[in-house]
């Protein structure tokens, strides 16, 4: 049985990739040493820019879940701008996933499933992956959530 095409997987859920990220200081986005590619951390963007809040103060679980699943599509961005062919991701490896919560707030697992299930969602069983899910006190820009990843490719 073929494996199904990424893309079209993107197609079906309706989702158009966006240009990939940029800096915001002195790094790169993404890294490639051998067969794993490391990812920058990418922060929450709503309408092109920081999708500022505080989980626990002035953003709801769902609405950080919705955040964190924008950050997984421009981290598949960002892939995508890697490799040239997301058909190439053998693995995601690993997620590391900050939330900029109160320190009241412990659904941090739960924000962060918003781009894990996404994961699931486009690449199948290679989506499955290992991952922290974090309470910080402050993002870069104010963003609700940064997100970090590691793949393994062909």
């Amino acid at each position: 049985m073929a494996t199904p095409n990424v893309y079209d997987k993107l197609k079906a859920l309706g989702i158009e990739l966006p240009n990939a990220a940029t800096p915001a200081a002195a790094y790169v986005m993404s890294v490639q040493t051998g067969n794993t590619v490391f990812l920058s951390g990418h922060t929450a963007k709503k309408d092109g820019k920081p999708w500022v809040g505080k989980l626990g103060a002035n953003m709801t679980t769902e609405e950080g879940k919705v955040a964190a699943r924008s950050v997984a599509v421009d981290l598949i961005a960002t892939l995508h701008a890697q490799l040239g062919d997301l058909n190439r991701v053998k693995r995601i490896v690993k997620v590391m996933s900050l939330v900029n919560s109160t320190l009241e707030f412990t659904e941090q697992h739960l924000v962060t499933n918003g781009a894990s299930e996404l994961f699931f969602e486009v690449f199948g069983d290679a989506g499955k992956h290992a991952r922290s899910a974090f309470g910080v006190a402050q993002i870069p820009t104010g963003s609700c959530v940064e997100i970090e990843l590691i793949a393994e490719v062909a």
